[in-house]
């Protein structure tokens, strides 16, 4: 392999005196060069770009070129694929720049320290103010306020109702206003509601909390996915993603430890526990997301301010960055990051059907484990155990449901697979779900309680579809409107699964579970059904593109207008 200063350097669109005077023989050496230039930056990473940030400190050859091939190092395609004027990061755009995987390993670990370990705490916040419900149960929360499972119920979907209508219209601010300045300002906001919540005294002001949290809290999760799609190439998202969402398992783990200590100071001043408990959990929200007003960047070149002088990075990275970024996805150049996706732009988004299949994927997948998630606290007091031995037996699950989650997002980028990942998940779940529905009630409750463990500690395949939704829309503005729009669906089966188990049906709530075997067995189909559709897709545009000749190819690019995932020359994940 060459380094850096044995490279020939091609600028896209540029050709020799010499090379148009020899005519077609020239200029068919000249492509020969291209394609030598295209082998020689084909190299491959010292590890696996997902797995960088644990990268082992080992002797590679980093001098080896890391600059991969794209559209850029074609002179004929590279036209096409150029940023807007008004992108952000236009300045340091370069087709022709080359850097080495000793330059681009340390920067991604970089970002990994000043992005992925940032929006990870700021994750935490969110799921200790959304999560610490179960908590309170566990203390009586439902009697003290004199409320019914129904009434909790009825809670829980208000809760998802209102966080699923915020979804699109918070994005579609975030993507105006940047997420650098959105974020932080629905973080403080939600985190008064969130303490406020110590001052509960009837149903009324229960459902208003919770309307309240779910349309301040509903545009967090779509608003960091599009923000760090800002930093990191789509090799490098979905790992980056699921140590997002490991962190709502860390959550579950932690969670249950605070309660248990909080939770003691029932009586303090004569005030429940529960109460304590969203008053200190919201304190601490607003103490990250006050930090967050000074850890966020709007893009990888605007990291200077009056408070970080110097900012992250030098030129050098910048450049870096950027064109890592550009070669891997030229569409993230399509677009500034604080302009607005207008109506006609998100119309055009909705319309995409092509993605339609993923956002059914985020629907469905949640529906069988929703339920005994949601009443696993109540599940284990109705088994016997009492509140504060029903926090802690609920961190098993969640140590089991971080390393299945790691290790399923691993495999999907290794092998490169993801509709076959989730169905798995569902493989997982239909056993157990099976057995919750037919084991006796005199069947000892640590058995009961081994089975809930196994169900709970399934391989999570959110982070891995988020991803699958980002790579699939091939542009800003589908990928601003497609994040919103499949975490809107993850939440629509929120809604759905709050009303399976029903008062009726406790305390083994039978009829609830019967409900859910069937429906992961369809998920089975529906993720393969998912699967056949994105290879009959490809198969279509394979057939229709080599069909052409080259200069029929060049000839649409020039006169398309076709945008998206509609392009005839984009592929779909799958």
């Amino acid at each position: 392999m060459a380094d850096l200063k044995d490279t020939v350097v091609i600028r896209p669109g540029s050709v020799s005196g010499s090379e148009k005077k020899h005519g077609e023989e020239d200029a068919a050496a000249a492509k020969k060069r291209i394609l030598q230039q295209q082998e020689l930056q084909h190299t491959e990473p010292p590890t696996l770009p997902i797995l960088t940030l644990f990268r082992r400190k080992q002797q590679y050859n980093l001098n080896e070129i890391a600059t991969q091939p794209s559209v850029f190092d074609d002179p004929e395609k590279a036209k096409y694929f150029q940023p807007t004027e008004k992108y952000e990061n236009l300045h340091r755009f370069d087709p022709t720049a080359r850097w080495t995987w000793a330059e681009e390993l340390p920067l991604i670990n970089k970002l990994d320290w000043k992005i992925t370990v940032w929006a990870c705490i700021a994750f935490f916040a969110l799921d200790l103010d959304r999560g610490n419900l179960t908590q309170a149960n566990t203390d009586n929360f439902l009697d003290d306020l004199r409320l019914t499972t129904n009434d909790y119920n009825l809670g829980n979907i208000v809760f998802k109702l209102a966080f699923l209508c915020a979804e699109l219209p918070s994005q579609l601010v975030s993507k105006k206003v940047g997420p650098d300045r959105w974020i932080p300002t629905i973080m403080c906001l939600w985190s008064f509601v969130a303490a406020s919540q110590f001052w509960l005294n009837s149903r009324a002001t229960f459902l208003t909390t919770r309307v309240l949290l779910g349309m301040l809290q509903g545009g967090f999760i779509p608003d960091i996915v599009l923000y760090l799609s800002y930093f990191f190439k789509g090799t490098e998202l979905p790992f980056r993603l699921a140590l997002f969402w490991a962190t709502l398992n860390l959550v579950d783990i932690i969670a249950p430890i605070l309660a248990f200590g909080i939770l003691h100071l029932r009586g303090d001043h004569g005030r429940e526990g529960w109460r304590w408990l969203f008053l200190i959990e919201g304190v601490f929200t607003l103490s990250v997301g006050i930090w967050s007003w000074f850890m966020m960047a709007p893009s990888p070149t605007q990291t200077k301010s009056w408070y970080r002088p110097k900012g992250w990075f030098t030129e050098r990275e910048e450049v870096i960055m950027v064109n890592r970024i550009l070669r891997d996805d030229p569409s993230k150049g399509d677009m500034h990051n604080r302009q607005a996706v207008d109506l006609k732009r998100l119309w055009k988004s909705l319309c995409d059907v092509d993605l339609w299949p993923i956002y059914i994927s985020g629907l469905v997948f949640g529906l069988p484990i929703g339920p005994p998630s949601q009443y696993l606290t109540l599940t284990l007091r109705n088994l016997g155990f009492d509140t504060f031995n029903s926090n802690l037996l609920t961190i098993p699950s969640q140590v089991l449901a971080v390393i299945t989650l790691l290790i399923l997002t691993f495999l999907s980028e290794a092998w490169n697979e993801r509709s076959l990942m989730g169905l798995f998940s569902q493989v997982w779940m239909l056993p157990n779900l099976i057995a919750l529905a037919v084991l006796p009630s005199d069947i000892s409750p640590w058995a009961k309680y081994a089975v809930l463990t196994v169900l709970l500690g399934y391989p999570y395949p959110h982070a891995i579809q988020v991803g699958w939704c980002s790579r699939n829309s091939n542009t800003v503005r589908t990928r601003t409107v497609s994040a919103a729009a499949y975490n809107m669906f993850v939440q629509l089966s929120g809604i759905i699964y709050s009303n399976i188990y029903r008062d009726d049906d406790k305390p083994e709530y039978r009829r609830g579970n019967r409900q859910l075997v069937a429906i992961c067995a369809g998920n089975i189909v529906i993720y393969a059904l998912i699967k056949l559709y994105y290879i009959w897709r490809n198969k279509s545009r394979d057939k229709e593109w080599n069909a052409m000749t080259r200069e029929q190819q060049v000839h649409y690019l020039e006169t398309t207008t076709d945008q998206g995932s509609r392009r005839k020359d984009f592929r779909f994940a799958h």
